[in-house]
């Protein structure tokens, strides 16, 4: 059995987590946790949020969660609220919610355009102006944006999303120059083609995993707890001085 690295200095810190019920939105609470980390998480999806939470807390981890949409911002900053009541304020952020709805660009009308910004980009912002004041507080904190690959190897109907998938990285070096001297660190983390079982159901079979192992520079597939151990790294002291830069977990498919 393969073992993991274990990173004493998550060990009850206050971390929130957006998107958290589901795919790699709940490996990431479950790492983040499994290291006595005090998380925070937030989705629209009410039972398997609060099937998770559950199940954690009585496995005697301290996870809380709070249904909300992240599009709507006082009811997403509210939460983040909640969550330092309960915990302290967060030294950990992780901007995970998405949505990688399929399009067709020439069909796209403004309406969903600000839509598809709204959950796919413009709470990552207003989370990271919600948790700053208190990592400035104390010198130090670590954000994490998750972006996609898709935007660098061009993956079709999804140009919303990869656009707001490519501003997740101007975002994360503007607000790494922001917060730096205060001791918060803002990074990317990119996943390539991961397997969920979102995706199962509605995008992978047999044959497309096949073809996008073959794209990979190493054999095999992504899974949520290859994307999670990368943000357990970064959200840890471990990378102290690592800031405004972009990390992929994609199986070497990608290049930036």
């Amino acid at each position: 059995m393969t073992s993991f690295a274990r990173y004493p200095s998550l060990r009850d810190r206050p971390v929130i987590v957006s998107g958290g019920a589901t795919g790699i939105g709940e490996s990431l609470v479950r790492n983040l946790a499994a290291q006595g980390s005090k998380v925070g998480f937030v989705d629209i999806a009410v039972d398997a949020g609060e099937k998770l939470a559950t199940e954690l807390t009585e496995a005697g981890q301290s996870v809380r969660f709070t249904p909300c949409d992240v599009t709507d911002i006082p009811a997403y900053q509210a939460a983040i609220a909640g969550f330092a009541a309960a915990h302290g304020d967060a030294l950990v952020l992780v901007n995970n919610a998405a949505h990688d709805q399929r399009h067709d660009w020439s069909e796209v009308t403004p309406a969903y355009w600000d839509d598809r910004m709204a959950v796919n980009l413009k709470h990552a912002f207003f989370a990271i102006q919600a948790v700053a004041p208190g990592m400035i507080k104390a010198g130090r904190g670590s954000i994490i944006n998750l972006s996609s690959i898709s935007w660098m190897i061009m993956t079709p109907q999804l140009p919303l999303y990869e656009t707001a998938k490519a501003a997740a990285h101007g975002l994360t070096r503007s607000m790494a120059r922001e917060l730096g001297k205060s001791g918060v660190r803002v990074n990317t983390l990119s996943p390539g083609a991961t397997v969920t079982p979102r995706q199962i159901e509605l995008w992978y079979t047999e044959t497309t995993l096949a073809d996008i192992e073959a794209q990979q520079a190493l054999a095999g597939n992504v899974y949520p707890d290859d994307v999670a151990r990368m943000a357990l790294f970064l959200a840890a002291d471990d990378s102290a001085m690592i800031s405004a830069q972009q990390f992929l977990v994609d199986g070497g498919w990608a290049s930036t």
